[in-house]
């Protein structure tokens, strides 16, 4: 991989983080749910990671009270992925929210009682990051998709 560089936090990045969503159909594959996603990014803080000027990874956050937030989405292009771009845009999203005096963060993911792989590789990345099980909702996203809130102190 070449040097990339992450810009951010920008908001109105959906154009730049619509191509990448689309490419992950294993993780964001229901057309109602991607809309969505993009309306919030809109305005929503969002850092990016680029090589060559174009755009290979994202995280977007939302912020909740004062003292804390929620990596409310994140991609990073197929072609990318397994070297270390989410952990880098995880931290520097980390770095910033420190400096505004955050504590918490939380991500929200498909539970384990879901047998996805991929899902599995999502917790597990974000295990070794240091965020925690705190709690499970079976009704957020519907009995199908049951939902794992995750939780990092900062």
């Amino acid at each position: 991989m070449m040097s990339t560089r992450i810009h951010g936090p920008l908001l109105g990045q959906a154009s730049k983080c619509e191509p990448i969503l689309r490419s992950l159909p294993e993780w964001f594959g229901i057309e109602d749910a991607i809309i969505h996603y993009l309306q919030e990014i809109e305005n929503l803080p969002t850092f990016i990671t680029q090589e060559n000027n174009q755009v290979i990874g994202f995280l977007t956050l939302k912020l909740h009270t004062d003292f804390a937030a929620e990596i409310y989405v994140m991609g990073i292009r197929p072609d990318a992925h397994r070297q270390g771009l989410g952990r880098r845009l995880v931290h520097k999203a980390e770095d910033n929210l420190r400096q505004q005096g955050i504590e918490y963060l939380q991500v929200k993911t498909l539970s384990p009682e879901h047998p996805d792989s991929n899902y599995a590789n999502t917790r597990t990345f974000y295990e070794a990051l240091g965020f925690r099980h705190l709690e499970e909702f079976k009704e957020l996203w519907g009995e199908e998709n049951p939902c794992l809130q995750m939780i990092k102190k900062l």
